[in-house]
């Protein structure tokens, strides 16, 4: 079995001069940040791989759980990530190689959202209509994969738990 962990950054600033990819975060994604990676911590995820979009608030919201994360993940950040829809999400999950246990990826709506709702082996449920309903700045989504990752499918993963940062901080 194994893990996939999809996490979406946390709040970004509205605007930077150089541009959408090179927005960071607000101090209330800072705080977001810290606190799904007081949560990341407490449940002792521990990805062997993260995949990040490269842009600033992606980098900056792995740069708040890296110090939870030990041993320390394969780092490698992807201009291919950067707004990323679904499918596109769903194929570089396939390239992830077969003996890789656990990969987390970090990434932007709506496309990471619409992942982990196309993922998920119950369309309905608690969990699928909080993942539904709302996946905010810094929400993270865990799964359980039973088969290899070249195999993954729409339906062929199990959603355990959402975790989002203002459940994180009680």
């Amino acid at each position: 079995m194994s893990g996939l962990f999809l996490l979406r950054h946390a709040k970004a600033v509205a605007q930077h001069a150089e541009g959408d990819r090179a927005r960071g975060l607000s101090e209330a994604g800072r705080d977001s940040a810290r606190a799904i990676a007081a949560a990341i911590a407490e449940r002792r995820i521990l990805p062997s791989l993260v995949l990040c979009s490269d842009s600033a608030r992606t980098r900056e919201t792995l740069a708040f759980v890296l110090p939870v994360l030990k041993p320390a993940p394969e780092i490698l950040y992807e201009e291919g990530l950067y707004l990323a829809d679904a499918k596109q999400l769903l194929q570089r999950l396939r390239r992830v190689p077969e003996p890789v246990r656990s990969v987390m990826l970090v990434g932007h709506n709506p496309g990471l959202q619409e992942l982990a709702a196309a993922l998920s082996d119950q369309a309905t449920g608690p969990l699928m209509t909080r993942l539904t309903q709302d996946f905010p700045p810094a929400a993270l989504a865990r799964f359980e994969v039973s088969l290899p990752w070249p195999a993954l499918e729409p339906g062929s993963a199990r959603l355990m738990a959402i975790l989002v940062p203002t459940a994180a901080k009680r």
